[in-house]
């Protein structure tokens, strides 16, 4: 009896449990902060050309390997949340008029127009046509941060109000924006091209705006008339190979999808 008291099987199978369960956690942290990803440079993919090799020395960022921040820099869930909310608590307000554009169906397209607040670099007159995210319009956080840089370094900046997506106007048409309607992204860029004949365009497109800009500038040569260049940042190429990943748990990825879906039916039912 005295035997058995002195060597007890519990603890040891206990401390097993324990280690298991350490082991557990240290795997699920591996693998949700992408700690084994390994570091590269960037794959650049671009037509030899006299931009490309401009672009190419003027950014040599672009060819040096990314080595991410420790810890979390690897985790592009611990990205989108750092940059989407605390590198932005303090993001400016720039001032600038809002247009409203009647489209040929009734509709009512609404763009913000900001001013430059300096002297471009070139000394010509250059205006940024921007078109946001998903859902987005120029209130949003990133969109004012972008603006404000653009106007310091003597950008005028037109960005477009996605239909519906601004809670304090009314549809005025049965429908709100889609992933392929470059209607009110065209009529905001006619009417800079009017107002300020002697400006030129960089265009610029967030994510779906990516995918309008880009429509757009394809639908026509017109459309293409002054522009300097398009940049098209975040964009997705393909919607439905893209919600084949949204579907997916691994990694979490199911979670973007409710909360992409849960956006859009909030603005949806805020037009009922």
């Amino acid at each position: 009896m005295s035997a058995m008291l002195e060597t007890p099987e519990l603890p040891a199978v206990f401390d097993g449990v324990k280690l298991a369960a350490v082991a557990a956690v240290l795997y699920v942290i591996v693998r949700c902060l992408n700690l084994k990803s390994p570091t590269a440079p960037p794959e650049l993919i671009y037509q030899d050309s006299a931009l490309a090799r401009f672009l190419l020395k003027s950014c040599p960022l672009l060819t040096k390997e990314y080595i991410p921040p420790l810890i979390w820099g690897k985790s592009g869930h611990i990205q989108t949340a750092l940059y989407g909310k605390m590198g932005r608590v303090r993001s400016p307000h720039p001032y600038g008029l809002r247009k409203y554009l009647t489209m040929p169906d009734g509709a009512t397209a609404t763009f913000d127009l900001f001013e430059p607040q300096s002297e471009h670099c070139i000394g010509e007159d250059v205006t940024m046509v921007i078109c946001p995210g998903i859902a987005n319009h120029s209130e949003k956080q990133y969109i004012r941060t972008f603006v404000d840089y653009a106007q310091k370094n003597g950008y005028r900046c037109a960005v477009l109000n996605h239909l519906g997506a601004l809670p304090n106007i009314e549809l005025t048409s049965p429908r709100m924006f889609t992933y392929g309607c470059t209607w009110e992204f065209g009529a905001m860029v006619n009417y800079i091209k009017k107002t300020y004949p002697q400006t030129q365009l960089v265009v610029v497109g967030f994510s779906l705006g990516g995918n309008i800009v880009c429509k757009y500038l394809g639908e026509s040569q017109a459309n293409q008339e002054r522009v300097l260049c398009c940049v098209s940042v975040c964009q997705g190429y393909s919607a439905l190979r893209a919600q084949e990943t949204f579907m997916q748990w691994d990694q979490c990825r199911r979670f973007y999808n409710f909360l992409m879906a849960d956006n859009m039916k909030k603005i949806i039912l805020s037009h009922r």
